[in-house]
């Protein structure tokens, strides 16, 4: 049984309930793209979980992907215009910002129309729209900023040197309004894209290949996924393999062939891409011909580099005489980029505070109000290279909950060395809600403001849970803790032992500003809708 069609009996098997929800979003995705499978789904209105069962109706392979693109193109296009278009009708003369007018406006229409072909021209340069960094991952965004900034990186030298004084408007108005549309343009595509791949639609076929154990390694990280854009449709192992499937769980995919006659397969499968799960018997001579086997069936060629925890941007590729080596950038614990984070968490800490006074100061009053103690709770925690200090949360428990907790030691339902219990008895009525929705944890913005924590990192350690660190798991103090992060973002206390230990490791060597901003923006999602929170 595929992925897909795990989901698909996963989704059948919640009855009406599932129906009711899934009906609009087949409805109303069938639309934009216009896919082939939206008239037949059409008939079945009253059966939604029926019309998942049909893989006829999925729509995956390349197809996708062109029509996908289409419409960001029209749609960034759109963008475009609309930003410049209101900087062209309000823009800035000497004497402030005023309506279009006068004899300027031709020249100044001409500039904004220069622009205009700039930027989609600038966003298709930048391959903001290349199939590999489609819905999921931070790149697309980060192209889509890069395109943005050289362009008017480039003009402004141009008007520098020309003496061009008509394109104030531009860089005041056009310039952030743009560039924020654009990104919330693509991130709506995203979310409606990762949708439909719940659904089993718009993914890309993939056929593994390699050795067995290899494939079965590759195709269970793609299912731990929950938004990948991979369906395997099947694997190509060495000659001399006699079973039929690979069982991977609950997961059997089909033994297709030998790795001789992959393309072959391709062409029956439609499959648009085939990735090689570690070495191949041949060496790089088999890979090589692979590719040349290939050539004839517009698949791609994907190797799986046996890199674990490297981030993309850590990788670059530099060939030397036809050899192509693979740099791989050491972690760094100081210098600019952490400078910059750091200037990052002074404004926006400072900026909290004043914004969520209001709340702050109401949440105080509420906590006064449910229980006798203080307003707030300190805790020692430990802090880069080892550095002690007091974290500050809303009290969200009894005043005697370190009394209290020798007597539930043996309730312990958390990972590790961590303790965590569902249902605390020292957890007060308005302390529920607080910590569901992580309320609690807003104080901790003076934390971030003082320079004991950084918005965005591992998980704050207790002294009790560093002196149990074995191995590598002390690097996890190599910078500084965060309010949030990929463990708050993937499951919180759900998340077993090793797991939260292999999210604060990789965001340790792999961080970046642009997956600071992501992952802020999915903490708002998660305190939403809260998993593991308690």
């Amino acid at each position: 049984m595929s992925a897909v069609d795990e989901r698909r009996r996963g989704y059948r098997s919640r009855g009406s309930r599932l129906t009711r929800r899934t009906q609009p979003v087949l409805a109303s995705s069938a639309g934009p793209l216009g896919q082939p499978w939206a008239a037949a789904d059409a008939g079945r209105s009253q059966n939604a979980p029926a019309a998942l069962a049909d893989a006829e109706l999925v729509d995956s392979g390349k197809s996708w992907a062109k029509c996908y693109r289409r419409w960001l193109r029209i749609t960034d296009a759109a963008i475009v215009a609309i930003a410049v278009a209101a900087a062209y009708a309000f823009h800035f003369e000497e004497g402030g910002p005023v309506l279009s007018r006068g004899g300027a406006g031709g020249s100044y229409l001409a500039v904004s129309i220069a622009f205009v072909v700039a930027w989609v021209l600038a966003l298709e340069v930048h391959r903001t729209r290349e199939e590999t960094v489609l819905g999921i991952g931070s790149e697309e965004y980060k192209r889509v900023l890069d395109a943005t900034l050289g362009v008017f990186g480039g003009i402004a030298i141009i008007v520098i040197v020309a003496g061009i004084d008509v394109v104030r408007s531009h860089f005041a108005l056009a310039l952030p309004a743009g560039a924020l549309l654009l990104l919330i343009n693509r991130w709506q595509w995203r979310g409606w894209l990762n949708r439909q791949r719940l659904f089993g639609h718009y993914l890309s076929k993939v056929i593994v290949v390699g050795e067995p154990s290899d494939v079965e390694y590759v195709i269970r990280q793609f299912g731990k996924v929950s938004g990948a854009a991979y369906e395997v449709v099947g694997a190509a192992l060495p000659a001399g393999y006699t079973e039929s499937h690979v069982q991977i769980s609950a997961q059997r995919v089909p033994v297709l062939c030998d790795v001789d006659s992959v393309a072959e397969k391709v062409a029956e499968t439609g499959a648009n891409a085939v990735v090689v799960a570690g070495r191949l018997q041949g060496g790089t001579r088999s890979i090589r011909q692979l590719g040349w086997a290939l050539e004839g069936t517009r698949a791609g060629l994907v190797l799986a580099s046996s890199l674990t925890d490297v981030a993309g941007p850590r990788i670059h590729w530099r060939p030397v005489e036809g050899l192509p080596l693979m740099h791989v950038e050491l972690p760094r614990f100081t210098g600019g980029k952490h400078t910059l984070k750091r200037l990052v968490d002074i404004v926006a800490s400072a900026a909290a505070l004043l914004i969520l006074s209001p709340l702050l100061g109401a949440l105080a009053w509420i906590i006064v109000r449910d229980s006798q103690g203080p307003v707030f709770f300190r805790q020692e925690r430990v802090g880069r290279n080892g550095k002690r200090f007091k974290m500050v949360k809303f009290r969200s428990m009894v005043t005697t909950a370190e009394q209290d907790l020798a007597a539930l030691r043996d309730l312990n339902e958390g990972a590790g060395l961590l303790f965590k219990l569902k249902n605390d008895p020292r957890i007060t009525t308005c302390g529920r809600w607080l910590r569901k929705y992580s309320l609690d944890e807003l104080p901790q913005f003076w934390n971030v403001l003082r320079g004991d924590m950084s918005l965005v990192g591992p998980r704050p350690q207790l002294p009790c849970e560093v002196e149990g660190y074995e191995g590598d798991v002390s690097r996890r103090l190599l910078i500084k803790p965060g309010i949030t992060g990929l463990w708050q973002i993937n499951g919180r206390s759900n998340l077993g032992w090793d797991e939260s230990v292999r999210w604060d490791l990789y965001y340790v060597e792999n961080w970046s500003l642009t997956g600071d901003i992501m992952i802020l923006w999915r903490t708002f999602r998660v305190i939403l809708h809260p998993v593991g929170a308690y």
